[in-house]
């Protein structure tokens, strides 16, 4: 059986894997009886392509769309794929490419290469043919030349394959432990090394090193934030418009979140830490805060619970931790009643995560919708969990000046608010603790190794 593999020292993913995604797929379109009219369904899904620099001739570098990585396994661009519903028959289109393209490019791989590479059935050149809820974009039928002389049904696969990816198989579930443990460890490394004086690219830089010289992941799955003093209150720092690149000041909180990408599947990982590595004890008081919350979804998570209860129960133990700490006053019910939750915490409490990062189920036809309540309206799912699903838990904590503005100018928020002692705060930033988890029948098994309480983190920094 052929596999994907960055090196002996890197996980080995079996395109076996593929193979009983395809099946996994074909049993529940059967099942639903959604092509039952069909004489011969078949999947067809387009790969992705070479995106150009603008007007360049320079590629950025190739990423596999999604939902063909999940049944093809196919790292280059330019494919198309088909399944046939009855057989299972999996056949492959690949780019049929100049023969100069071997001067700049190396051996060409043949059809009998690509069939063995990717353990198919059969593998034809393009030519011979003949003829995503979490976002709010949608995945882009297949087409090619004559497919307007086909039965072409848009609407029946999607909901099919998308809840198909919510639940891991046990071989997705081995990617997905290593490349947590890759970004597990990378994070380490960067706590490491971390001195104030220090840029936040570096950082970054050290984390994207560590990640594909020693795990092999070229690529992470989101543009890696790394926010400290006030811009670890911004919640997607590290864009082009603020790139990583503030100098770290001794005193300043660090928010780092960042994961590696191997094989397609996704980490997401979110470490907070003094950057001179000792806590104040302001700092205590709300990664402590945050933490509490962290331990009882953790704690309470698994099969037949319901993930809004989850993202309500991080906040009120958050909150009631900022009330023992004389940040907050008055009853955390009618906190949470009056949305006061949402001020310190705007997002949910986390999201799918697989081979996107992101990951597709949030909001299915069969699923719950989502809530418009303050507090809860920005889940990225309403679910009940299941085992088999892998999540995030990312419970946060930060100091959004418009967001406290807010909350001062309403007499309903305000009569919470202790202002003398979270003026302490003005220029805090944020906490935020994320953990990549599979959901079980009895719990969860948390996937991130990396240090969590105080006393781990300041210990692990000392070294």
């Amino acid at each position: 059986m052929s596999h994907f593999q960055m090196g002996p020292h890197t996980h080995s993913i079996s395109m076996e894997l593929f193979r009983d995604n395809r099946s996994k797929v074909i049993g529940e379109l059967q099942r639903a009886h959604v092509l039952s009219t069909e004489t011969k369904p078949m999947i067809v899904l387009q790969g992705g392509d070479n995106i150009s620099h603008y007007d360049t001739d320079v590629d950025y570098v190739f990423r596999q769309e999604s939902y063909f990585t999940y049944l093809f396994g196919v790292t280059e661009p330019g494919c198309y794929g088909t399944v046939e519903v009855k057989s299972g028959r999996c056949t492959l289109y690949v780019p049929r490419l100049p023969e100069e393209y071997a001067v700049w490019m190396g051996s060409l791989l043949g059809l009998e290469d690509f069939k063995k590479k990717y353990d198919v059935d059969a593998v034809f050149y393009v030519d011979e043919t003949g003829p995503n809820t979490d976002s709010g974009n949608v995945a882009k039928p297949a087409y090619f030349k004559g497919i307007e002389k086909f039965a072409v049904d848009t609407d029946s696969l999607f909901p099919v394959i998308a809840e198909c990816r919510v639940i891991k198989s046990p071989a997705e579930i081995e990617v997905l432990r290593y490349v947590a443990r890759v970004s597990s460890e990378a994070h380490k490394e960067v706590m490491k090394a971390m001195r104030p004086g220090m840029h936040e690219y570096q950082a970054e830089a050290e984390f994207l090193r560590y990640s594909y010289a020693v795990g092999g992941c070229r690529h992470v799955s989101y543009t890696c934030i790394c926010g400290a003093g006030t811009n670890s209150a911004i919640l997607h720092y590290g864009h082009a418009g603020s790139p990583n690149d503030c100098a770290i000041r001794e005193g300043d909180m660090c928010l780092f979140d960042m994961g590696a990408n191997y094989g397609g599947y996704a980490a997401d990982i979110t470490c907070s830490f003094p950057a001179n590595g000792k806590f104040t004890e302001d700092q205590k008081l709300i990664y402590n805060a945050v933490l509490a919350a962290r331990d009882a979804v953790c704690a309470t998570a698994r099969e037949g619970v319901s993930w809004v209860d989850m993202h309500l129960l991080a906040n009120r133990v958050m909150l009631e931790e900022m009330r023992k700490g004389q940040l907050l006053q008055g009853d955390v019910n009618e906190m949470m009643e009056a949305g006061l939750n949402a001020i310190f915490q705007p997002h949910g409490l986390g999201h799918f995560l697989g081979l996107d990062v992101h990951d597709v189920g949030g909001y299915l036809p069969h699923c719950p919708q989502r809530a418009t309540k303050a507090g809860i309206n920005r889940l990225r799912t309403a679910r009940t969990l299941k085992a088999g699903m892998y999540l995030t838990i990312e419970p946060g904590c930060y100091f959004i000046q418009p967001l406290l503005d807010k909350a001062y100018a309403d007499p309903e928020l305000c009569k919470f608010l202790v202002k003398e002692n979270l003026n302490r705060f003005h220029n805090f930033g944020g906490v935020r603790i994320e953990d990549d988890v599979l959901i079980t029948k009895t719990g969860i098994e948390n996937f991130t190794l990396v240090p969590r309480t105080v006393e781990e983190i300041e210990a692990w920094m000392a070294k």
